[in-house]
């Protein structure tokens, strides 16, 4: 006899509290396996799938895509023990989110209907809506978006979400993906378009607005909300000062272009510039801390958990190297590209976007020179780089063309004072300048 079960949204860790639906994988009347990801959800951190612990058919859905959950509100609910089930109906026990699971998913199989209409299940309750019930009607095909007056033709949950954000009606674009599909450029293009016809209906000069203030309301949520609450509190509880200096860069790319023609996999700036960060900072240790205001302590850290900022279609995120300190060029240099395909697929978990002890943000990728960065709190220090020129230098005693670089360093002026941070960046130029200093340090 079945036995009906209930999955609640299981604790996400890392002070992960709520999570919002981006894209059910499975609707009511599937079987699934234990441990099949059932439903992907963007959390403050990453955009995860969820696995079910159960194994049995979907006889509920609870929320919407785009609707907020709190963690232990239901997800949905399983049949588990009836014939269709093709599992063990047992828990395996693995509903952490982005941590993996005991099991690779199974291909999901759809309970058919006896009769009704080809690729639904047939509604036991006339009244319930789409997707939220035992018996709501599913649409087949899993790449669309289903309206009440048909299915609309859109794959990204990132395409659904600008559009809903923006008041967007998919049902009047016309896709122009293959077949119809709804692309990313299409909504971008009726946003224009709804803008420009606002423009046009603004009022004529002279003529009163009554005080109206048009606009488009962006809410603050996921990860940009995320962001900014964490860039809020920083601003709020750290008191901050930068310095920075300029650095002449040649024997730095220099150095890099031999090592690379030496053979071997090829080592990238990002990785040159972080082996030179844990060198200052096994000189410099104060920076790699963390301030216990309760306590009133400083809290010097004895790993170096590396923090780099990577730009991202969904925001800025901040992946995390782990002990980057005992890491040599080359396994800096593959972590980095690991991470970086991860933050731009949005498949980050929360473990590899937290327990930063230290940033490097290199801004030269967007071809600026310097900034005075906010600390990603609760770390104490960030080494920000600008972009590498050709700029007139005096070298040896002569003007020259080298390849310059601006180095800028914030810190938290409760964890060291200006001696020690004018230090720590003196010596990271240094090592930009003459990287046989570097070599004393290995």
């Amino acid at each position: 006899m079945a036995q009906v079960l209930e999955f609640r949204l299981p604790d996400l860790g890392e002070g992960l509290t709520e999570a919002e639906i981006v894209r059910w994988l499975v609707e009511v009347g599937d079987v699934v396996a234990v441990d099949q990801a059932v439903v992907e959800v963007e959390t403050a951190k990453a955009m995860v799938d969820v696995p079910c612990p159960y194994a049995g058919v979907i006889t509920a859905r609870y929320g919407e895509e785009g609707t907020e959950l709190p963690v232990g509100a239901p997800l949905l609910t399983v049949a588990v023990g009836t014939p269709d089930a093709t599992a063990d109906p047992d828990s395996s026990g693995n509903v952490l989110v982005g941590y993996g699971t005991s099991a690779a998913p199974s291909r999901r199989r759809r309970v058919r209907p006896a009769q009704g209409a080809p690729g639904r299940v047939a509604a036991a309750d006339p009244g319930a809506s789409a997707g939220t019930g035992p018996g709501a009607a599913v649409e087949a095909d899993a790449f669309v978006d289903v309206r009440s007056d048909g299915p609309v033709p859109v794959i990204s949950p990132l395409v659904r979400r600008l559009a809903r954000d923006n008041g967007v009606d998919l049902r009047r674009l016309a896709g122009s993906g293959p077949d119809g599909l709804i692309l990313r450029v299409d909504v971008e293009d009726a946003l224009r378009a709804d803008a420009a016809r606002a423009r046009t209906a603004a009022p004529a000069p002279g003529v009163p607005d009554e005080g109206v203030v048009h606009g488009t309301r962006i809410p603050l949520r996921g990860v940009r909300g995320a962001v900014a609450d964490k860039l809020a509190r920083s601003r709020r509880e750290i008191p901050d000062a930068t310095c920075w200096v300029d650095a002449d860069a040649t024997e730095l790319l220099r150095a890099r272009t031999a090592m690379n023609a030496a053979g071997g996999p090829k080592i990238s700036l990002l990785a040159v510039l972080a082996r030179i960060c844990t060198a200052a900072l096994a000189r410099y240790p104060d920076l790699n801390s963390t301030v216990d205001t309760e306590a009133r302590e400083v809290v010097r850290l004895d790993e170096v958990h590396l923090g780099f900022a990577a730009q991202t279609a969904r925001g800025l995120v901040v992946p995390v190297v782990r002990d980057a300190h005992a890491r040599d060029a080359e396994s800096l240099t593959a972590e980095f590209a690991r991470l970086t395909e991860a933050a731009r697929t949005g498949t980050l978990t929360p473990a590899e976007l937290t327990g930063g002890t230290f940033t490097l943000n290199n801004y030269g990728v967007f071809g600026v020179d310097g900034s005075t960065p906010i600390l990603n709190h609760p770390e104490a220090a960030m080494l920000g780089v600008g972009r590498i020129a050709p700029k007139p230098w005096v070298h040896e005693g002569e003007l020259a063309v080298r390849q310059v670089v601006q180095l800028s360093f914030t810190f938290d002026h409760r964890v060291c004072d200006g001696g020690t941070a004018g230090g720590f960046l003196r010596y990271v130029a240094d090592c930009v300048e003459q990287p046989a200093v570097l070599l004393r340090t290995l």
